[in-house]
């Protein structure tokens, strides 16, 4: 995963509908994009059931189940390669995610903006984003 300074956003939290459908689908999609499964809170008490995903040892995405979710909700994670954006679109189609748009270089951003953009199990937006020129093996 790329390191771009200056983001600091510590960790999200996306409200989910089912935690179980949610949590099998990120399971197989985002180690597309370096991303991984670091822990699993079921319920208790008052505190809902929690999955957090992220690089060793920092989870920064959450999935709670709160039974709903925003459908305004648009999370993009930066890749190295246009390689990793197709697998990242690859693997969400074939974990039950559909496509938004299909990997394609987006000009109307800047020049070497390669993206991917699938709807999660909930219908949230999900993009993989290359910012690299094309590699040679890319054309």
């Amino acid at each position: 995963m790329a390191n771009y300074t200056g983001s600091t956003i510590d960790h999200l939290n996306m409200s989910v509908t089912d935690v179980a459908t949610s949590r099998d689908f990120y399971d197989a999609v985002l180690p597309t994009v370096g991303v991984s499964k670091l822990l699993d809170f079921p319920a208790d008490g008052d505190r809902p059931w929690m999955v957090g995903y992220g690089i060793h040892p920092k989870p920064f995405l959450w999935l709670v189940d709160h039974g709903t979710t925003d459908p305004n909700l648009h999370l993009a994670f930066t890749v190295d390669t246009r390689a990793e954006v197709d697998a990242f679109h690859a693997a969400a189609l074939a974990a039950g995610g559909t496509s938004r748009e299909e990997p394609a270089v987006h000009p109307e951003y800047h020049p070497d903006y390669y993206g991917a953009f699938v709807n999660d199990p909930d219908g949230l937006n999900l993009e993989a984003v290359c910012h690299a020129p094309a590699a040679p093996t890319d054309q």
